[in-house]
C-alpha cells in the first residue's frame, strides 16, 4: 500500500467515520490507500511496526484529543526509524494553533479542517510532484453533494462487532464558546434520500446500531421525521429484530410533530443525548449559549414521563462565572427531572474555541496537557474542582451505571448534589482512588455510606441486594439492539 490512513480510537468499538470518508475520497489513489486503526494504550512500537509491514510512502494519522500525545510519540518514533516515509497530520487537536504543536514539527505536512479535498491532492503531489512547499495545508470544505459517501466502507466485522456512527448533516447553527462547532457558519445537510440509501443497505447488511453524530438532529423536523420513520418502518416490519439509534438534539425544540413520532418507538430503541451544559442564565449568555430552560426542562420531562427514549444529559461544570453552588442548583433541577443518565463533564479547552477570551477576567487555569481539563477559576479553586471531578467519576459508577436504581434516591434524598458531594468525599477518603473499584466493593462501600448516615445495616444491606450490584445484568424482557448500559436503565 502506498498510502495508509491511521488513527488511534478510545476503544475498540469505535470505528472512525473520518478516516473512512478520507478513503472514500481519494479518488484514483483508493486502490492503494488502506485504513489501519488502534486502540490508545497499546505499545507505540507495535503500532509502528504494523504501520512500517505495508512499505508505506505516506501515513496519515487523524489526531483527536484523546489520541494526540500517544500519536506524537508514534509520529516521532516513525519519524526516527523510517524517515522517507511522509507523515501528513489532520484532525481537530491539529487544526488550530497548529504550528506551535510538537507534533506538528515531526510530521512532514498537516491538513486543517476538512480533509476530503486536499488529502488526496496532496498525496498526489507526494508521489507524484512536483513536491509540496509549504507544510500546513488549509482544507478545502467540499460540497456535500459532491463528496462519496463511506458507509459501504464500514466492513462485516464493524457492523457485527461497532458502534457505526452515521452523519446527516454537518456543522451547527449555535456558537457555544467551549464547542468547536462555535466556528461553523451554519449547519449543512447531505441529500437525504441518498443518505436513507445508505442507511438502507448497512441495514440489510446487519447494521442495527446507528449513532448519529449530527449536532442538532432536531434542527429541522421534516428530516428528523423522515430518518426516524426508517426506522420505526424497520421495527414494525421485524418487531423480533429490533435496531437502536442515537440521535444529539436541542433541548428546546420539541414540536408536537417529533413527539408523535417520538412516542411510537419501543424501548430500548431509541437513545437522546441532550446537552443542557447549565441552567444559570447569566453563564449560558457568558459562552453565548442560547437556551430557553423552562421548555428545556418542560421537554426533557415530557420524555421522562411519556416516551420510552433512553436520556443522557448532559451538564459541564467550570465554564466561567458558574459557581459551586449554581452548578448544584443546576444539578438538582436536572435530576428532579429524571434522566436516565446524567453526564457530568468537567470544561475543557479545546484548541480553537471561544472559550479562551474568558482566561483573563475568569481566571481560567487549564491543564496544559490534553484533553486540557479545567483547573481552576476564579469562582472554583483548585481543590474544590478536583471535588467535581470525583463526583462526575463516582456518579458514573453508581447513578449512571443504572446498578444502584433502588439505592440511588436514598442516598440523595431531597438534597442530590450535597448528598453526592458528600458520599463523595467520603468515598475519596476510604479508598483513595476513583477507578479500579470492583463493584462488589463499591456495593459493600454505599452499603456503609447508608449505614454512617442513619440506616441500619440489614435494611441497608436490603436496599443494596435490591438492586444489580454484584450481579450480571438481566436479559431484558423484549430483545433489544441497545448497548449493555441502557439496557440496565430498561430493566
Amino acid at each position: 500500500m502506498s498510502i495508509i490512513l491511521s488513527t488511534l480510537n478510545a476503544r475498540y468499538t469505535h470505528a472512525s467515520l473520518g478516516l473512512r470518508y478520507l478513503q472514500a475520497n481519494m479518488g484514483d489513489l483508493q486502490p492503494q490507500t488502506e485504513i489501519m486503526e488502534f486502540v490508545i494504550g497499546g505499545k507505540t512500537t507495535e503500532f509502528a511496526e504494523r504501520l512500517l509491514a505495508k512499505k508505506p510512502k505516506i501515513i496519515g494519522f487523524g489526531v483527536y484529543i484523546w489520541n494526540v500525545e500517544e500519536t506524537a510519540r508514534l509520529v516521532a518514533l516513525l519519524k526516527r526509524v523510517a524517515p522517507e516515509v511522509k507523515i501528513i497530520l489532520g484532525g481537530p487537536e491539529v487544526s488550530y494553533e497548529t504550528a506551535e504543536q510538537a507534533i506538528v514539527k515531526e510530521a512532514d505536512f498537516v491538513i486543517t479542517g476538512w480533509g476530503e479535498v486536499t488529502l488526496p491532492d496532496l498525496c498526489r503531489q507526494i508521489l507524484n510532484g512536483p513536491q509540496p512547499l509549504m507544510k500546513i495545508h488549509v482544507g478545502v470544505q467540499a460540497k456535500l453533494d459532491d463528496l462519496q459517501l463511506p458507509y459501504q466502507l464500514y466492513t462485516d466485522d464493524d457492523i457485527k462487532n461497532r458502534t457505526l456512527y452515521v452523519e446527516a448533516s454537518r456543522g451547527c447553527p449555535f456558537k457555544c464558546e467551549f464547542c468547536l462547532s462555535a466556528l461553523d457558519k451554519t449547519a449543512w445537510p447531505f441529500e437525504l434520500e441518498r443518505f436513507l440509501a445508505e442507511m438502507e443497505t448497512l441495514y440489510q447488511r446487519g447494521a442495527r446500531l446507528f449513532k448519529f453524530v449530527d449536532r442538532t438532529f432536531n434542527l429541522n423536523i421534516k428530516t428528523s421525521l423522515r430518518i426516524m420513520q426508517f426506522f420505526l418502518d424497520k421495527i414494525a416490519a421485524h418487531p423480533d429484530d429490533p435496531v437502536f439509534a442515537h440521535f444529539e438534539v436541542v433541548p428546546d425544540h420539541l414540536p408536537e410533530a417529533l413527539r408523535e413520532s417520538i412516542l411510537k418507538f419501543p424501548p430500548g430503541a431509541l437513545q437522546f443525548e441532550i446537552g443542557i451544559q447549565s441552567f444559570n442564565p447569566e453563564v449560558q449568555t457568558l459562552v453565548s449559549r442560547k437556551q430557553n430552560n423552562d421548555k428545556a426542562a418542560d421537554n426533557i420531562r415530557w420524555l421522562v414521563e411519556h416516551s420510552h427514549a433512553h436520556m443522557h444529559v448532559d451538564l459541564i461544570a467550570g465554564l466561567p462565572g458558574e459557581t459551586v453552588e449554581s452548578f448544584g442548583a443546576g444539578f438538582d433541577h436536572l435530576y428532579a427531572l429524571r434522566p436516565h443518565e446524567i453526564q457530568f463533564g468537567i470544561l475543557k479547552r479545546l484548541r480553537g474555541t471561544p472559550i479562551i477570551r474568558h482566561t483573563d477576567e475568569f481566571a481560567m487555569k487549564y491543564d496544559p496537557f490534553p484533553p486540557y481539563t479545567i483547573l481552576a477559576n476564579r469562582d472554583i479553586d483548585f481543590t474544590t474542582m478536583q471535588r467535581l471531578v470525583r463526583f462526575a467519576r463516582y456518579w458514573d459508577l453508581v447513578a449512571n451505571s443504572g446498578r444502584f436504581a433502588h439505592t440511588l434516591p436514598v442516598m440523595l434524598g431531597d438534597a442530590p448534589f450535597a448528598r453526592f458531594m458528600a458520599f463523595s468525599d467520603w468515598i475519596y477518603a476510604h479508598t483513595d482512588a476513583t477507578h479500579r473499584i470492583a463493584l462488589d466493593r463499591l456495593a459493600r462501600l454505599v452499603c456503609q455510606w447508608l449505614q454512617g448516615q442513619g440506616m441500619g445495616a440489614d435494611e441497608a444491606e436490603a436496599l443494596i441486594n435490591s438492586d444489580y450490584a454484584g450481579k450480571q445484568p438481566k436479559v431484558a424482557d423484549k430483545k433489544t439492539s441497545a448497548p449493555q448500559r441502557q439496557q440496565m436503565h430498561l430493566n
